[in-house]
């Protein structure tokens, strides 16, 4: 599947919503994890702000590249984005989208507070 590196230098990036685990099957609440790795995979919702506009983007993140508590608001840094396109036929109807993956989602807050 094709890759697109994401470049989130000049981007302000805050928490939108604290991570949850990523649900693979909604119908039995089983839990996704990296295929690679094994490792829990969580989702987390940013706003991505650049250039005097602002989306939330959901990412997708391994549990392991979370740091401590991520509060909504709270300033952070992604490693790693990367956007997939995806398409799929659910019922007869196509569908169509980018997904956002990181390899880590680390809080700003502390090295904000060390600043200060």
């Amino acid at each position: 599947m094709r890759q697109i590196p994401v470049d989130t230098s000049a981007a302000l990036v805050m928490v939108a919503q604290p991570p949850t685990p990523k649900i693979a099957n909604r119908q039995t609440g089983e839990i996704a994890t990296d295929r690679e790795t094994g490792a829990t995979l969580m989702t987390v919702d940013v706003m991505f702000v650049m250039d005097g506009n602002a989306e939330i983007l959901n990412l997708t993140v391994p549990k392991t590249g979370i740091s401590e508590e991520l509060a909504m608001g709270t300033p952070v840094a992604l490693t790693g984005v990367v956007a997939r396109p995806w398409e799929n036929e659910f019922n007869g109807q196509k569908r169509h989208g980018i997904s956002f993956r990181a390899v880590a989602v680390t809080s700003l807050a502390a090295s904000a507070a060390q600043a200060a």
